[in-house]
Parts: C-alpha cells; sequence; structure tokens
C-alpha cells in the first residue's frame, strides 16, 4: 500500500530554517513523481516544488522562488523540501503527495497524500 508521512514542521522565528521530510512506502520513488503542497485554513493548497520519478525539479510559484528545495534520497525512500529564510507568510501546513512518475501543477492530479506537518513561523 502506497504511503506518505510528513515531518519536520515545527514553530520557528522569521529568518530561520526548515527541513520537512516525507517518506514513501510501499512504491520506489524513481516510479512517481512526489510534490509539496501547502495550505492555508480556508485557501486552496498551493503548489511549492514538485520532484519527479526521473529527477527533474519543478518550481510552481515564485512566492517560494529561491528559499524552497527539494531533494530526494531515494535509499532512504524520502523526499526533502529545505526551506530557508521563512517568513511568517510560509506558516501553513505542509502536504507530500505523489503521482505517476510526472510533476503536475494540480493538486488533484496527484492521488496520493500524506497527512501534512504543519510549519508556524512566527516570532
Amino acid at each position: 500500500q502506497l504511503q506518505l508521512v510528513e515531518t519536520g514542521g515545527d514553530l520557528v522565528q522569521p529568518g530561520g530554517s526548515l527541513t520537512l521530510s516525507c517518506v514513501a512506502s510501499g512504491f520506489t520513488l524513481d516510479d512517481y513523481a512526489i510534490a509539496w503542497f501547502r495550505q492555508v485554513v480556508g485557501k486552496e493548497r498551493e503548489g511549492v516544488r514538485c520532484i519527479s520519478g526521473a529527477g527533474g525539479i519543478v518550481d510552481y510559484g515564485d512566492s517560494t522562488k529561491g528559499r524552497f528545495t527539494i531533494s530526494r534520497d531515494n535509499a532512504k525512500s524520502t523526499v526533502y523540501l529545505h526551506i530557508n529564510t521563512l517568513q511568517p507568510e510560509d506558516t501553513a501546513m505542509y502536504y507530500c503527495a505523489a503521482r505517476g512518475r510526472w510533476c503536475n501543477t494540480y493538486a488533484d492530479q496527484f492521488p496520493h497524500w500524506g497527512q501534512g506537518t504543519q510549519v508556524t513561523v512566527s516570532s
């Protein structure tokens, strides 16, 4: 059974950094695209970064450009999202999601989701 588990969310001061982890089980990362989305209550899920099964990386938006880095460790079946220079507007629930091999812009194209990990940026 395909499963995704996110960890690493925390309360962080503005300007700090954080690394989120998404541990995958039940499938091989080479065969799936893994994306990070984030969501604030009352708003739609926003794509952050995606890494395809082939290892290609897709940036989803300008709001996170330059501060968010996605990476993958196949041996650990884990995809990471490293966030630098955290800002209060980065506060959200962060989810990882999986779909077949290639990235996609739309959240509804990802059939598999983790439970999310909360990131709160506040002084």
